[in-house]
């Protein structure tokens, strides 16, 4: 089973060939000005178009979207995003050379496609000391947004600090953990910047450490995990989950969970 994905550097539609997760799937579109990409939502899955860098108009189901995202790259501001319903379809043209995500979760809800625009992200702090990290939710329980299944943000981590930490873990109904897939869909402020992804499960007999590097993919069907990023390049991740509910629980690693209670991590 392949838990972690180097994306390639090509034009146009990039769809990631995972076989360790059933529910989530991952594609990203790089456009150059003035190209198009039409397509059709599964009948029974649902997309959350986020602009990773770059201007571009946005039409769904004859509903126009203009003027899409604007930011120049993943760590020069809060994102804009689409959610894309079931069965929808859909043409995006590029204003500017663009970046974009689609991933994706299933889906049972009748709704029409709607922006979130990067003002109504929710922004904030996880952790402390060198374990600090920024969050930027874009859809998570209880905002208002009308979504089936995905749970999306993202986070930047500054060079050379710990995220999600203490290592986490999301895969059985026990004890308030609840089960949700896990994507982490990384990039770099650097060129030649990196982190270290360790992904390990005692009870599956797996411990995986990875070398991090730009537009790279780590998922995460099941075990405990953790990231750091290397001193000079401060990282980024695109988070999203799939799995029971949109209620969120987690346990920690009995090894390293004190730290949480140590610290206070909120």
């Amino acid at each position: 089973m392949t838990y972690f994905h180097q994306l390639a550097k090509q034009p146009g539609l990039i769809q990631l060939q995972d076989d360790a997760c059933n529910l989530l799937r991952f594609s990203k579109l790089n456009l150059a000005a003035g190209e198009s990409y039409e397509a059709e939502v599964a009948k029974d899955r649902e997309i959350m178009l986020v602009m990773l860098a770059g201007k571009a108009d946005l039409i769904v189901n004859g509903k126009s979207f203009a003027n899409l995202g604007g930011r120049p790259n993943v760590f020069a501001g809060n994102a804009h995003s689409v959610y894309l319903p079931k069965g929808s379809s859909y043409t995006i043209t590029a204003k500017t050379k663009c970046e974009i995500a689609l991933p994706s979760a299933p889906s049972s809800l009748d709704t029409e496609a709607y922006e979130i625009k990067p003002n109504e992200v929710q922004t904030g702090t996880w952790g402390t000391l060198n374990f600090t990290r920024y969050f930027r939710q874009i859809a998570v329980e209880g905002d208002g947004h009308a979504v089936s299944s995905l749970i999306i943000g993202e986070t930047i981590t500054p060079s050379g600090n710990w995220s999600t930490f203490p290592p986490h873990k999301h895969e059985v109904e026990a004890g308030g953990e609840v089960f949700h897939e896990e994507m982490y869909y990384f990039r770099n402020a650097s060129a030649d910047g990196y982190g270290l992804a360790q992904h390990y499960s005692p009870e599956r007999g797996y411990d995986n450490t990875y070398r991090v590097t730009d537009d790279s993919l780590l998922s995460m069907p099941h075990g405990y995990h953790t990231y750091a990023a290397a001193p000079g390049s401060a990282s980024y991740y695109l988070w999203f989950l799939a799995g029971n509910g949109r209620t969120q629980g987690v346990s920690f690693d009995p090894k390293s969970g004190w730290v949480q209670k140590m610290v206070g991590i909120v």
